[in-house]
């Protein structure tokens, strides 16, 4: 123990002696351990912005879409038949165990209008207020519309942080009312701002409304004037414009109208409440498999599908799109970890260097030592200590570097970073690790000299 103590006071001393040289050894190693502490950290701040992202859009969401017609070998596409009701998405929170919450989807189109201010946005959505707990969206301002809202199909609205700047500028917009295709809309909360998503689409740019207000007062009402529209055109197109039929304003009968019975004979086929799609969120990411067989199971009991028939819905899950960002997330990290290993190498190559020319600078005080006593092994230890000493004091300001680049980066380009202490102890364990590594070699080739020869050296 006493030799132990001796040898490690003899290579401080040693150390000690030549400050600015030891002082630069160790900046190979600094500089080494400093990018591993902060390009881990920026990289754990890299993860856990790609897992905002991926919670923003739903990281556990499946989107179920309606089927597709066919007719003569040929397929209309996804959306084609409306096979999907609001009746589906209570089924779907009342029976399927791994689902946490679902809400319909109804999309809208139309200019909205403010004062002498008017705006197309992106997209028009007709949901329930249990949407923006699907999307994991929260409300900046004001409040959500209520369920009762859903069933009287209230003439409310929440809007986009892009549909606020556009409309309403620096003036406050709740309370305030906005027309969507001619339809008026109380805007009762604004949303919280969620930036592009991860394909360039503006997330903000966005009405949230009630399902059966989007539904019913402008979507059907669009749809009504349409129609309108196209029978006056065609009456008017039809008819003569005479002096006795100045304006003609009704088209011509082609057919005559069904009588009572002829209308109970033949009734017309019922058409039901349909939505465009329906969003859901399973409990977790490992339940999303169970979720999409139970959902399937509701659906096809629902829709009255015999067993090997065709499901008339499509269930979307973002695991593709959550597994490609979690392996470029894991390829950024890797490389940045390489890229620090190898600034650690070159530390450590410099510090073997350094000490093989401290061995030929002194090899006349180790063959002094020799001859009064101290042995091979004593030599091999001083050396190799003074290695291991420098590689941990370069850890150790190594660490706080990196801590402070880490911090700067933070602070200087706003980038998320994300405190690491496995990668701190990690860093020491390296640093003692390069040194014993680097430094026996020259602290063996110290050991191995001849006390006469080492004598003689000049």
């Amino acid at each position: 123990m006493r030799t132990a103590v001796r040898t490690f006071q003899t290579s401080l001393r040693a150390l000690r002696r030549n400050i600015m040289r030891s002082l630069l050894t160790c900046i190979g190693i600094v500089i080494g351990i400093a990018a591993v502490i902060a390009m881990i950290e920026i990289g754990n701040g890299v993860s856990t912005l790609t897992a905002r992202s991926i919670a923003s859009l739903g990281a556990n969401n499946l989107l179920v879409l309606p089927g597709q017609a066919a007719s003569g070998g040929v397929s209309w596409g996804q959306g084609s038949v409306m096979t999907l009701t609001p009746q589906d998405v209570d089924a779907i929170i009342r029976e399927c165990a791994a689902v946490r919450v679902a809400a319909p989807e109804v999309r809208g189109s139309g200019q909205v209008v403010y004062g002498n201010k008017n705006w197309i946005p992106m997209q028009i959505t007709g949901t329930t207020p249990a949407w923006l707990e699907v999307r994991n969206w929260q409300i900046d301002e004001g409040a959500d519309f209520t369920d009762q809202d859903v069933r009287n199909s209230g003439k409310v609205c929440i809007i986009g942080q892009t549909i606020k700047r556009e409309l309403f500028g620096n003036e406050e917009p709740i309370g305030k009312d906005i027309r969507v295709a001619n339809v008026s809309l109380k805007v009762v909360g604004v949303l919280a701002r969620k930036g592009a998503n991860m394909f360039g689409g503006d997330q903000d740019d966005l009405i949230v409304a009630p399902w059966t207000t989007i539904k019913y007062r402008i979507s059907g009402r669009n749809q009504s004037s349409n129609a309108s529209a196209q029978s006056s055109s065609s009456g008017a197109s039809g008819g003569v414009n005479t002096l006795n039929n100045l304006y003609p304003n009704s088209s011509v009968q082609l057919y005559p109208a069904p009588s009572d019975v002829q209308a109970a004979d033949t009734p017309q086929p019922i058409r039901f409440t349909n939505v465009n799609s329906i969003t859901t969120s399973a409990r977790s990411s490992d339940e999303i498999p169970q979720a999409m067989k139970q959902i399937t199971s509701v659906l096809r009991e629902r829709h009255h599908l015999r067993e090997g028939e065709a499901d008339d819905f499509q269930i979307r899950d973002m695991t593709e799109l959550m597994n490609t960002l979690t392996s470029t997330t894991k390829l950024i990290e890797t490389l940045l970890i390489i890229v620090a290993g190898i600034s650690l190498v070159v530390g450590g190559v410099g510090i073997m260097n350094i000490m093989l020319v401290s061995v030929t600078e002194r090899t006349r005080e180790i063959g002094l030592r020799m001859a009064v006593g101290a042995r091979g092994a004593h030599i091999l230890w001083q050396f190799l200590v003074e290695a291991i000493v420098l590689c941990l004091a370069g850890g150790v300001m190594g660490i706080a570097m990196g801590r402070g680049a880490s911090l700067a980066v933070r602070m200087v380009l706003s980038w998320p970073t994300a405190v690491s202490v496995p990668a701190i102890v990690a860093s020491v364990m390296v640093s003692a690790t390069i040194g014993i590594i680097f430094g026996f070699y020259p602290a063996w080739k110290a050991s191995r000299l001849d006390p006469i020869e080492a004598l003689r050296y000049e």
